[in-house]
């Protein structure tokens, strides 16, 4: 009995049709939430409630379907989407009206729609390659951090008297230099500069050079890197679809068929 609910619920697991139907939840779960942030009528409350409920049963049920589907329970919590689906799912339950924790669920509804990652394979690659490109990474922001420094305590020196609000002191400037790298308006700063001191041109072509050109690229470079060796990893570990076994089925039967052919004429 339990072996033929679990291969139904295999097959409603693997069903892409049952996958859109995820997909097209987890949307229309955004546009709820969305829609509670503005004023609306007592019918649209109503009938966001009503919908709140059926996507919380529906996320509840989907969970179950996964939990009994996959073939190893024992580690089915160990894998760090489960645990946040399963927290988030856990946590939708608690009522919103009428409960000390009402804010708290409101909250973790919100963290309803990061369910998309869990549920489309690619988004999953996409999160886990920025993961494990942190490491890396740590080293680029740590050069980062040296160079906006340096930067920052050269501008406020030199630029303190002529805008304070911009060069008052280091922890300033450095948002100064925030600005600039992210090209906000950084060109009024360099004229207002250039007014004094012609030749401060060249800290801020350096500083963009520096930060906004070489860093970022090469932030770009591990990022892409990490990607392929995940999407490499994922082609490698994917098991053979239904039609793929067929065809090689196929194969072998033809193959066999041509043995067999072969060999007859030389038993004669």
């Amino acid at each position: 009995m339990y072996e033929t609910i679990q291969s139904k619920l295999i097959k409603l697991k693997e069903n892409k049709i049952f996958e859109f139907f995820v997909v097209a939840v987890i949307i229309i779960s955004a546009l709820e939430i969305g829609a509670k942030t503005f004023e609306l009528p007592d019918t649209a409350i109503s009938l966001t409630g009503v919908l709140d409920i059926f996507i919380t049963v529906f996320f509840l049920f989907e969970i179950t379907v996964r939990f009994i589907a996959d073939p190893d329970k024992k580690n089915f919590f160990k894998k760090g989407w489960n645990i946040f689906d399963s927290l988030v799912v856990a946590i939708s339950l608690i009522p919103i009206n009428d409960s000390e924790m009402a804010l708290l669920a409101r909250l973790v509804r919100i963290f309803r729609v990061l369910r998309m990652v869990s549920v489309v394979p690619e988004l999953r690659v996409l999160i886990n390659s920025l993961i494990k490109a942190l490491p890396q990474l740590g080293y680029v922001v740590l050069l980062m951090f040296i160079i906006f420094y340096i930067y920052a305590a050269f501008g406020s020196y030199v630029f303190k008297d002529i805008n304070p609000f911009l060069w008052g002191d280091i922890a300033i400037s450095m948002l100064t230099l925030f600005r600039i790298m992210t090209f906000e308006d950084w060109t009024d700063i360099q004229y207002e500069t250039m007014a004094v001191y012609p030749w401060s041109w060249i800290f801020y072509l350096t500083f963009i050079f520096f930060t906004a050109f070489a860093f970022l690229n090469m932030v770009i470079g591990i990022v892409v890197n990490v990607m392929e060796e995940e999407h490499a990893a994922m082609k490698q570990g994917k098991e053979p679809s239904l039609t793929e076994l067929q065809n090689e089925i196929k194969e072998l039967k033809d193959l066999i068929m041509a043995n067999q052919i072969v060999e007859k004429p030389k038993d004669k």
